[in-house]
């Protein structure tokens, strides 16, 4: 099985990754609205297709990106029954199986952070993917929502800490950037939840946390119920529309040889490599401005702000990472040449007349 384990460092958040390399279908668990770019990318490069999208509850802390990824590759929405969201093409209840390929997910209902929070066991029990319902070496609160303390510890101490000791636990958040722990650990040395703690103890802690709510609730909340979409008209296309180009999972656009030949009148063509192989066996491309990765920040206002900028090395390295240093510094239509100088060259591409 493929699995990848996500970060959103806005809200901390998780988004989970599984896939079956036989079928390449994949799921993706905890979906951020901001983070689909770089899911569909990853996805892309792993040569996978995004069957269904799973939320752990409705989230207030940050929109997940459900209905985004739904428009841009068809992919169904499951969230769990009880929350009656807008757009759900796969509501849940407890024991409902979501395959992909020859794999599935368990859906159990764990209520008590929310009034609608299910926790998603693999088929082998050998991870689960807890939500907000139990955290690493903590839970969720249990105020607003639906909440509830008493249903809280029900949820976990009979739908998780049951799983098998070696059971790896998967949250939808850590604000320490901790990644994973197990149900023994859990029931060891959780200080809300595990040991000898009895409801009593658990429901006293917990209404008195005291917490504010959460910066985002009022947006969140209301978008999540809708799986994202936002209000009014959808957003516009966000792939750029200068040039036919693909997001890498680096976060990196990219844009092919033949591609770049089409459209190399309109676009400023910067050689990233060093002077003495701007003029090497390999060439450069017609009208390319050799401009060194080493000076590259020193001379970058011999460029033109409001043309797009591609980057080109010998391999897509360097470039890559001129890319990056252009965007950081406000350049707003930037791509890589993919595969460099190599593959132009490879593809049989007109290049400049080379040093003798």
């Amino acid at each position: 099985m493929i699995f990848r384990q996500l970060f959103d460092p806005v809200s901390s958040t998780y988004t989970y990754l599984l896939g079956d390399p036989e079928s390449g279908e994949a799921l993706l668990i905890d979906p951020v609205y901001e983070q689909v770019p770089r899911d569909l990318a990853l996805l892309q490069e792993l040569g996978l297709r995004l069957q269904t999208t799973l939320d752990t509850h409705v989230h207030a802390d940050h929109v997940t990106g459900a209905w985004r990824l739904r428009e841009r590759s068809g992919s169904e929405i499951a969230l769990a029954d009880v929350v009656g969201a807008q757009g759900v093409s796969r509501p849940l209840r407890h024991g409902d199986r979501i395959a992909f390929g020859n794999r599935y997910l368990e859906a159990r209902a764990t209520p008590g952070h929310t009034s609608g929070c299910l926790t998603y066991v693999l088929d082998d029990a050998s991870m689960a993917f807890t939500g907000d319902s139990l955290l690493i070496r903590g839970c969720g609160r249990t105020d607003f929502q639906g909440g509830s303390a008493e249903q809280l510890f029900t949820s976990v101490r009979e739908q998780i800490l049951t799983l098998p000791g070696d059971c790896l636990l998967y949250p939808a958040h850590d604000y320490r950037g901790i990644t994973v722990t197990s149900v023994a650990e859990e029931r060891r040395f959780n200080p809300r939840l595990g040991g000898d703690v009895d409801l009593g103890d658990f429901a006293g802690y917990m209404h008195n946390l005291n917490l504010p709510h959460p910066k985002q609730m009022a947006v969140a909340v209301p978008a999540n119920l809708r799986c994202g979409k936002p209000e009014g008209e959808a957003p516009s296309q966000e792939t750029p529309d200068w040039a036919p180009l693909t997001l890498r999972f680096s976060g990196v656009w990219e844009i092919e040889p033949m591609a770049l030949l089409e459209h190399a009148a309109a676009l400023q063509i910067v050689d990233v490599r060093e002077a003495p192989e701007f003029i090497d066996r390999l060439g450069h491309l017609p009208d390319a401005k050799l401009v060194p990765l080493s000076q590259l920040m020193a001379r970058i206002d011999e460029l033109d702000r409001d043309r797009p900028v591609v980057a080109v090395c010998r391999s897509g390295v360097r470039s890559a990472q001129a890319s990056v240093l252009l965007t950081k510094a406000g350049f707003g239509k930037v791509a890589n040449l993919a595969g460099g100088m190599l593959r132009w060259k490879a593809e049989g591409l007109p290049v400049a007349p080379c040093s003798p």
